[in-house]
């Protein structure tokens, strides 16, 4: 629960994602929310977030296909995606959704690597087909299915009883399940993508809200709090995990030169570390046969070469 911590790693994760994962092409995010009533369940069972988080994906999917122009529907086009579970909310409240940074479109193999109308929409064997026309009708029309497919799942799980499962879906206004697509990030703003990258791997509560009380206390500004929560939180440290004593807090430190030697006299390396260049799935990895095809296009990204030089990961 170290802010700093956690601060670092959102900046690295979208720094990494930006840079050696998401190819040049526009996502979009989907933001899930369920009732109240079935986050109880959600808070500490993974495996049940993970079965509500592929029905959402297969959901998005099939809406994708059904609205990208030139996909032929079949079960070979798949979307690509990277999704974020949050287990907070803002006023620090147990609340479990997720959210899923999609591609806007389908990838499709090709039939033909060296033949295609458009060099953009090749990659290495792989055709790309963007989504148009996800208006509130289609993204309402998923929410629908989605909110079916989870109550089914939690029915047949033994966690809500058929009757529950009925008086739900007769409750209006999407009977608590919320489904949100109104952020879509164009393939060329990459800066956008990083900001809404952060965005999703922020940690639970952010460094710059928190303030030192006196010796034993911390005093956290709650910015969006709840009618039943103060607007100002006071929190205790947490227990060393070394010697198990209570810690306390020393010192805020900022100044950059000071850190450094902090981190060079217990051991730790001052240079922020080096994020390997992710792997791309195996149908990629025909790159070179679309070199030996003549289709060498200069945007393409998801061929992930080695850096040639060192990345630069500090705020600074």
């Amino acid at each position: 629960m170290c802010p700093s911590c956690n601060t670092r790693r959102m900046a690295e994760t979208a720094a990494h994602l930006t840079d050696h994962v998401f190819p040049r092409l526009p996502v979009r995010q989907w933001v899930l929310s369920v009732p109240k009533r079935l986050r109880y369940f959600l808070q500490r069972d993974t495996a049940l977030q993970g079965a509500v988080l592929r029905i959402l994906l297969r959901e998005v999917e099939r809406c994708l296909r059904e609205h990208s122009p030139g996909c032929n529907s079949n079960t070979k086009a798949r979307i690509g995606a990277v999704a974020f579970i949050h287990r907070f909310g803002s006023s620090l409240n147990e609340h479990v959704h997720f959210h899923c940074c999609i591609v806007d479109g389908v990838f499709q193999p090709a039939a033909n690597i060296g033949d295609t109308t458009d060099a953009a929409d090749a990659v290495a064997g792989v055709d790309f087909h963007a989504a148009t026309g996800l208006d509130a009708a289609a993204i309402a029309d998923v929410q629908a299915m989605v909110r079916w497919r989870i109550l089914r799942a939690f029915v047949r799980r033994g966690l809500i009883g058929k009757g529950d499962r009925d008086e739900m879906m007769g409750w209006e206004h999407g009977g608590g399940f919320s489904l949100d697509a109104s952020v879509c990030i164009g393939g060329t703003d990459r800066a956008g993508l990083e900001r809404l990258l952060r965005y999703c791997a922020r940690p639970p509560f952010a460094l710059e809200h928190l303030r030192p009380l006196d010796a034993g206390h911390l005093i956290y500004h709650n910015p969006k709090p709840r009618s039943d929560s103060p607007r100002d939180l006071v929190l205790t440290p947490l227990v060393c995990p070394i010697c198990q004593a209570q810690m306390r807090i020393i010192a805020f430190i900022i100044d950059a030169s000071t850190v450094r030697k902090i981190l060079e006299h217990i051991g730790e390396s001052a240079q922020p570390p080096r994020i390997a260049p992710a792997r791309g799935p195996p149908l990629w990895e025909a790159a070179m046969a679309s070199e030996q095809a003549g289709n060498d296009p200069e945007w393409d990204s998801s061929i992930q070469p080695e850096p040639a030089f060192e990345f630069d990961q500090r705020i600074a």
